[in-house]
């Protein structure tokens, strides 16, 4: 174990929770000799999707390719238009491309983070198919907002939600307002190791994310449309079902060690979080105003980590230059040089906890 100058042990900005109940569900499927998509990974669609309080869920190979199949899905194409948020991981807007669609960016509440629901309309075109907010950090966007605009001008709504599992925006679920997406990436608030997994209440759209996903087959080696290989494997599903279990309880300690935090730090700006939603911290990210670098560095020199989610906004992306995108978005760009992530995930002993306030406050007496 890596250790500090002051011999404490490093505090990693993630830290995926794998247990004996992982360990034995891989076994199980490893001694059953069925891995490819079967029993487990319909056992955890439907847990999933009871979970969101849906119909559906369609588990794909990753985050990204339940977003790229949603799109594709809903019939998006060339010449279409989706709003979306500059400030995410990329493959929020990627995915639009993908299908020769255009993302049409949207500035961000310079508060949460999150798309700004009251810019939407402004950039509603003939050309606009549908709204993909981004559930940013683990709270949802105003969905009451965005599904009225939605309603209005007959758009589909696609939720990014691949770091809010579990949230809930005024009680109902994130990925049951429009179509869900979700990750199951090593650092999210439960893994699959890899894996994805989208949520809908409509029949004919999960029939069609199924073929999609399993090369177009309506039934074996028989093709009725153009599809993927993205499918899910038995052992993901097993890791996925006994993570499941913990889930819960593990956001539990995820928004208690938020609240700890934001009630000890000084000199940062905390997470804003709105009294309608159940935020549930994929990741704690503050405000540094001008010295963000040197807080980082002096946050590793402690033995804490750090990351920046995200240094630089999607439109500013150079692979977005190239497809000459351009325009100012103060707010997304003013936080890409201001945020920084600390550790807030459930395996942070009181100490730890500690450790990050005494760290964060030093530096702000000193500065």
């Amino acid at each position: 174990m890596s250790s500090t100058p002051s011999n404490q042990p490093f505090i990693p900005i993630a830290k995926p929770q794998l247990g004996d109940e992982e360990k034995a569900a891989v076994m199980a499927v490893l001694d059953s000799g069925m891995l490819a998509q079967g029993q487990r990974v319909a056992e955890f669609e439907a847990r999933f999707a009871e979970l969101c309080g849906v119909k559906h869920g369609v588990a794909v190979a990753s985050g990204t390719a339940a977003l790229w199949l949603t799109v594709l899905a809903h019939g998006i194409g060339p010449g279409d238009e989706v709003i979306t948020t500059p400030f995410s991981f990329i493959a929020s807007s990627n995915c639009i491309i993908y299908v020769g669609a255009r993302p049409v960016f949207v500035d961000i509440e310079p508060d949460t983070c999150l798309i700004d629901a009251a810019a939407i309309e402004s950039k509603i075109t003939k050309r606009t198919r549908a709204i993909l907010p981004v559930h940013l950090y683990g709270q949802p966007c105003d969905m009451a907002a965005i599904m009225e605009i939605a309603g209005r001008h007959n758009l589909i709504v696609i939720e990014d939600a691949c770091q809010a599992h579990g949230a809930t925006f005024e009680g109902r679920p994130a990925g049951s307002f429009g179509t869900g997406c979700f990750s199951f990436y090593p650092t999210k608030n439960m893994t699959m190791g890899e894996g994805g997994i989208v949520t809908t209440n409509d029949d004919a759209l999960a029939e069609r994310l199924r073929l999609l996903r399993n090369h177009g087959q309506s039934q074996r080696y028989q093709h009725t449309t153009l599809g993927y290989h993205f499918r899910t494997t038995e052992i993901q599903a097993a890791i996925g079902l006994a993570q499941l279990e913990k889930l819960p309880a593990w956001n539990e300690q995820r928004i208690a060690n938020a609240r700890y935090l934001s009630e000890r730090l000084r000199g940062v700006r905390v997470p804003a979080v709105r009294p309608n939603r159940r935020h549930v911290f994929h990741q704690y990210t503050i405000r540094v105003s001008g010295n963000r670098q040197a807080l980082q560095d002096h946050l590793r020199e402690q033995g804490i980590g750090t990351a920046v989610h995200y240094p630089c906004p999607i439109h500013r992306q150079l692979v977005y230059q190239s497809l000459c995108y351009d325009g100012v978005l103060p707010h997304a760009e003013a936080a890409s040089q201001e945020v920084l992530s600390l550790p807030v995930h459930p395996a942070l002993s009181q100490s730890d906890l500690d450790r990050i306030v005494a760290a964060v406050n030093g530096f702000a007496a000193s500065a």
